[in-house]
């Protein structure tokens, strides 16, 4: 887990691998990696996040939540 930042993924929403792929990829500071066909979070480059928006705008199921961890 970051200590500023915390990815959540909704796995229940993520049943099309392709869209999955798809939102993944496109992260600039590559937080996401694919595993068994399933979206991961890699912990050591979630405080990276830039909150860019990227990843949310191009997951059409909703399935990734971005916590600030600070103010």
């Amino acid at each position: 887990m970051g200590l500023f930042v915390r990815v959540h993924i909704d796995l229940e929403k993520c049943k099309n691998p392709d869209e999955v792929k798809a939102w993944a990829g496109v992260c600039p500071v590559g937080i996401f990696k694919m595993e068994d066909a399933k979206p991961v979070v890699l912990e050591e480059n979630e405080d990276e996040c830039t909150f860019c928006g990227l990843c949310l705008q191009a997951c059409p199921s909703g399935a990734i939540k971005i916590e600030k961890l600070y103010e």
